[in-house]
């Protein structure tokens, strides 16, 4: 039996791997697919070429395909039944707000909504008669206000008056009017609820001690069962309704509400029955959603699911590429005629959502790869609403699995999301803080036009990106937008005495913006290099951004990866991702203004234990540059004026980002100097970049040569303290013989 089937995977997908060479799974691999393929959520942190992309495409193409099975034998309905049928009295999964999150117990509830409130009912309630209890407790920090309520009741508990609750704050609530009562309470604080259906009553304790009557239940409302229920902002509590031995004993007569009779125990009507007849299936409606940064990913994570269903002969998962640049004509067609997989990049998507031509009403799987991604190019709303018109319980009764890739987990923005969106994810972390790998030699170059003046020669110069057109450069001039001109030329030029200098036969050029790219590619080619030079020519470089059709920057990438071509210029949305091993050299002819960004590129150099090379150019004045706001993003935009004068454009500086990365990574970067000229590196120069990386020892030998000197000097010394010691015993033998 192979590793991969030793996880539970299928025979049909386990078959597809071997044909792949995958012998043993990647250590992300052996983390994650267990944990996704027992129903978790995921949160992954990997090196990009480090399997994560089979790390979930492998037990999602298994799980749809299971859930396919299970629709075509008619199974599907008597599994959600077993679940609403549950004896045990648990927290209600399927009576709930959307942010609230229940454990597979049924029995802790959890809110990281900072900004509203999210509640949830037992899925049993009591009525005709009788004494109940059941105990919460606090289990971390945050707003909570617990009690009783009907099922009709709004789920923000207390709000209106059909439920009562008792707040963390010390006030008990019913029909909008808060009254203080008891005393505050918070984490690991124990609740105890007491609910007389004889005198109509409903008390309150705090860690055993009595906080007397908070309420009269009105006598329309003891005809009606009445279930135990919470409301959390940010706060997550755990129940006990008497399975197991209360923390505080009840006593004048209240039992358990496990305990109370068949006769008076009502079960809740709201179940997965229910929400699978109202999700009826539908072809346009797939069961799996894969948002990718960028088209070549996305492509990328489509091949690859491509060749992991191959030999899936029965049931088999239909899968669907949706991206710009497509005809989304045959998109909609592919979706009329019925797909399971998306994978797809967040533009197009949302027009076939907001269109109705795409439905999420039968979603299992929401995976976001490359999150930090994502974000970073301002998704996260259009992920919320996305994940808002999501069912949380799939037709069959399993909750909606979310799976979050990511650079780092530790970026705030990363874990915010999880917090909102994630039901209790697992963390799987391979990768931790930041850092740099050891195989990586990473330098800056100061880029100074005060005292490198050569960019105001006559000669052929970069075309700039315009946004100095309206502005008073004048050449041998000091004001700033004369000095941002100049660091536009200048870094374009150390970029040649950078590719000359290391003889750089293969690399990636990051610049910042589209237009970057594109004046980069358009100076290489008057150079005699650009996209149709020969491939050994020094300047040979194709371009890869947004703005060029998808036929042209697949091309562009297979050119790149197949060597006919020197240098890859791209941003850094259209590189996230893309799978390109063993590269050389790096160069940031524009340093990122995200920490985890400079991380990312550079990574992509010294992979496999080889040696690479990062150069960063660094601006030692302000930059102007375009920062978009306008509707058309950029294209055919002419207000060169700053955003807060109503313009595209911001002044970029690159020091205080130098010095925001030196600090995230607890490193000072070396430095080198126009000419490119690097100095020695921890190998002592003996390792050519982008070589494999070999054992030269121990440096000891290089060592003893360079203290042989002091070694000599030191054995000098020794030889002549001991003449000197025995020319003083020989004076002294001879004074006492006399």
């Amino acid at each position: 039996m192979t590793a991969f089937a030793e996880f539970g995977v299928v025979p049909e997908i386990v078959q597809a791997v071997e044909e792949m060479d995958w012998l043993l799974p990647t250590d992300v691999q052996a983390e994650a697919i267990p944990l996704i393929l027992g129903g978790g959520d995921v949160l992954m942190a990997a090196e990009t070429g480090s399997g994560k992309t089979g790390a979930f495409c492998l037990p999602v193409i298994q799980i749809v395909q299971e859930s396919l099975r299970s629709k075509s034998s008619g199974k599907m309905h008597g599994t959600i039944k077993a679940k609403a049928d549950t004896p045990n009295w648990l927290m209600n999964s399927f009576d709930r707000g959307d942010s609230m999150a229940i454990d597979e117990t049924g029995l802790l509830c959890q809110s990281r909504e900072h900004n509203s409130w999210h509640g949830t009912r037992s899925n049993k309630g009591v009525v005709n008669g009788g004494r109940y209890y059941y105990e919460a407790t606090v289990t971390d920090e945050g707003l909570c206000r617990v009690g009783w309520s009907t099922a009709e009741a709004s789920m923000n508990l207390g709000t209106d008056k059909l439920g009562f609750g008792f707040g963390g704050t010390g006030k008990k609530s019913f029909g909008r009017q808060f009254d203080t009562y008891g005393e505050p309470f918070g984490i690991d604080d124990v609740i105890g609820c007491y609910l007389d259906l004889n005198n109509g009553t409903i008390e309150f304790a705090k860690n055993g001690v009595y906080l007397g009557l908070a309420f009269d239940i009105p006598k329309h409302i003891l005809q009606t069962p009445l279930y135990a229920a919470v409301v959390l902002k940010n706060a997550e509590m755990k129940f006990n309704f008497g399975a197991t031995q209360f923390k505080y004993k009840p006593e004048g007569g209240y039992k358990p509400l496990c305990s109370a009779s068949p006769e008076c125990t009502a079960k809740s009507s709201n179940t997965g029955a229910q929400q699978a007849v109202a999700g009826k299936p539908q072809p346009n409606a797939p069961k799996a959603i894969i948002l990718e940064p960028s088209r070549e990913l996305a492509e990328q994570t489509l091949n690859q699911i491509k060749l992991f269903k191959k030999h899936i002969q029965t049931d088999c998962p239909r899968e669907l590429l949706i991206i710009g640049g497509l005809p989304a004509k045959q998109q909609i067609e592919a979706l009329q005629n019925g797909v399971d997989i998306v994978v797809a990049t967040p533009g197009r998507i949302e027009d076939l959502i907001s269109t109705g031509k795409l439905s999420l009403n039968q979603v299992q799987f929401f995976i976001l790869d490359e999150a930090d991604g994502l974000l970073s190019a301002g998704y996260g709303q259009q992920i919320t609403r996305m994940y808002d018109q999501i069912p949380k319980v799939t037709m069959d009764g399993k909750r909606l699995q979310m799976v979050v890739c990511s650079a780092t987990l530790h970026s705030f923005e990363v874990k915010k999301l999880a917090e909102k969106l994630m039901h209790f994810p697992t963390w799987v972390d391979l990768k931790g803080q930041d850092s740099v790998p050891e195989t990586v030699h990473h330098v800056v170059v100061k880029v100074d036009p005060i005292n490198d003046a050569s960019w105001q020669r006559k000669g052929p110069k970069v075309q700039t990106d315009g946004v100095h057109k309206r502005d008073n450069i004048q050449y041998g001039s000091q004001n700033s937008e004369t000095l941002s001109e100049g660091v536009k030329i200048l870094k374009i030029d150390y970029l040649l005495k950078a590719i000359a200098e290391h003889k750089m036969d293969r690399g990636i050029l990051f610049c910042r913006t589209k237009v970057d790219c594109d004046n980069a590619e358009r100076y290489l080619a008057s150079m005699g290099g650009g996209p149709n030079s020969s491939a050994d020519h020094q300047f040979s470089c194709v371009c890869l951004h947004g703005d060029r059709k998808p036929p042209e920057r697949r091309e562009n990438l297979q050119r790149f990866k197949d060597c006919q071509v020197r240098f890859l210029i791209c941003t850094d949305v259209a590189a996230r991702g893309i799978d390109v091993k063993g590269i050389p050299y790096v160069v940031n002819v524009t340093l990122p203004d995200e920490k985890e960004n400079y991380v990312h590129r550079i990574g992509r150099v010294g992979r496999a234990d080889r040696m690479g090379l990062a150069i960063s150019f660094v601006s030692t004045v302000p930059e102007k540059v375009w920062y978009h706001s306008c509707s058309s993003r950029g294209r055919g935009c002419t207000k060169t004026a700053l955003k807060q004068q109503g313009g595209c454009c911001i002044w970029y500086n690159e020091m205080q980002y130098l010095g925001d990365i030196e600090e995230h990574l607890g490193v000072v970067i070396d430095q080198t100097e126009p000419d490119m000229k690097v100095a020695a590196n921890e190998f002592d120069g003996k390792v050519v970049y982008g070589q494999k990386k070999i054992n030269t020892g121990s440096g000891y030998k290089g060592h003893v040569a360079i203290l042989a000197p002091s070694v000599a000097e030191l054995a000098e010394l020794e030889q002549k303290a001991q003449t000197s010691f025995l020319g003083f015993t020989g004076v002294q033998n001879t004074l006492f013989a006399a």
